[in-house]
């Protein structure tokens, strides 16, 4: 469903946002001593160095952050909320709703049961030490796409007249979910964005001007899902996350461009209108090939410099947390080749488990 805002004079704007990236960097070097199994439980036969080697290549991913032992998901989000208060400048009792993305809730270190009670919006309205009880904090389960559905969600509250402010956070900690034994854990990260999105009433066409979400649940349901280890004999009762990687590429590549061309058609605003695309940071060679697409709808071959900021190479994939996260590093001058100016047209996309898709068309 896709829906244009034009010409509406109350404005979802971003007023804050704020990130919290783990210092716990882990390299690729790391897994040259990991012993890799394919899923009918036999070793692959090419060294490990190899299989590094050849999936940075196609990732693009040479680094990724881990969240120390004693941090939950819960705390990275508190974490990345604070700081998008502190960027709005607002009053924390005054935030309507706190709306936060994740998958897998609370793990603590070395165990195999997620904990989602409390839920962990509740958590962080706790340790934000929020006493207003009209501010309501509900989880949202959307796999990667999460924040923007959640950015979706509050937009809504905000067009509806039932919010002013609302805080959207997006926070994972995949690594307490990962198979060492699957080469394809070297993907996945920990890390929180959050955003302040406030009411506005303006004749500016600014905010947040046309979105859209799609979902896809026949084959593509469990294209993402939870398995037991590759690992021969491993216990059949512990699950870890799975994904059907080639299946899951094939779909982003055919989907996420003709979704991005749709909400930007709503928003009523061109192609040569875009300044800055930011997509969920799911894999480089990934996310080169829906950019590429996604402008050759639009008649063009050529793909503009510098309009899609990357943060994959250093950080990994944080599933819901990489837009936001990639959002606040631009915004507050963290990427040297990437600035955004008042005026400025972005489009924000995300694809992930489900299998979902949404995008947003957003003005400075």
């Amino acid at each position: 469903m896709i829906k244009g805002e034009r010409m509406k004079r109350m404005r979802s704007i971003i007023t804050g946002t704020g990130s919290y990236i783990p210092e716990n960097q882990v390299p690729n070097s790391q897994f040259f001593i990991h012993k890799f199994y394919q899923e009918d439980g036999q070793p692959f036969a090419t060294p490990p160095e190899e299989i590094v080697e050849k999936f940075e290549s196609i990732t693009g991913i040479y680094s990724r952050r881990y969240a120390n032992p004693e941090e939950q998901s819960s705390h990275l989000a508190t974490k990345a909320a604070e700081r998008a208060i502190e960027d709005a400048g607002c009053s924390k009792e005054e935030i309507d709703y706190i709306i936060l993305a994740h998958n897998f809730g609370d793990v603590i270190k070395h165990t195999i049961q997620t904990d989602v009670l409390p839920s962990l919006a509740s958590r962080v309205k706790h340790n934000l030490g929020i006493k207003n009880p009209h501010c309501i904090p509900y989880d949202i389960l959307f796999g990667c796409p999460g924040w923007i559905e959640g950015m979706i969600q509050a937009h809504a509250f905000i067009r509806s007249g039932m919010a002013n402010r609302c805080l959207v956070i997006g926070s994972e900690m995949l690594s307490r979910v990962l198979d060492p034994y699957d080469r394809d854990s070297m993907i996945f990260a920990d890390g929180a964005g959050a955003s302040i999105i406030e009411a506005r009433e303006t004749e500016e066409e600014i905010g947040i001007l046309s979105h859209g979400s799609l979902s896809h649940t026949d084959e593509e349901a469990y294209y993402l899902h939870f398995g037991k280890s590759y690992f021969p004999g491993a216990d059949d009762r512990v699950r870890y996350i799975k994904m059907e990687g080639r299946k899951i590429y094939e779909y982003a590549l055919t989907n996420v461009p003709v979704a991005m061309k749709e909400c930007l058609d709503a928003s009523g605003c061109g192609i040569g209108d875009v300044n800055k695309v930011f997509i969920h940071q799911a894999n480089e060679k990934l996310d080169m090939g829906i950019i590429k697409r996604f402008y050759r709808l639009f008649g063009q071959k050529e793909v503009p410099e510098n309009i899609m900021p990357m943060s994959i190479h250093e950080l990994g994939n944080s599933s819901v947390a990489t837009v936001p996260t990639l959002l606040d590093m631009v915004r507050k001058g963290k990427m040297a080749e990437h600035q955004l100016q008042q005026g400025d047209l972005i489009l924000m996309a995300s694809v992930g488990a489900g299998m979902n898709i949404n995008a947003i068309t957003y003005r400075i």
